[in-house]
């Protein structure tokens, strides 16, 4: 009898959306907290605007996983071995 069931916390996704989050995480805090040069980037916040942007993607991708999972098959293999027969 097949089952199915989905990969939950084992879906890539939810990994790369895990790490660009705390990265994005962190260079939102360093933008706002961090060392002001504007000189170097044209009076733009790059970490802030950076940060910012990977916290939007890191929650596309955790929408993405939650919305549309992988579903994986939990069939037993029917190739014969370890059968009694």
């Amino acid at each position: 009898m097949a089952t199915k069931q989905t990969a939950g916390a084992f879906d890539i996704r939810n990994v790369i959306a895990g790490l660009i989050g705390m990265y994005g995480v962190i260079l939102t805090l360093v933008g706002l907290f961090g060392d002001e040069e504007g000189d170097k980037t044209g009076d733009v916040n790059a970490n802030l605007w950076a940060g910012l942007m990977m916290i939007v993607f890191a929650v596309a991708f955790a929408l993405w996983a939650r919305l549309r999972p992988v579903v994986v098959d939990t069939d037993e293999p029917s190739t014969g071995q370890g059968e009694a027969g």
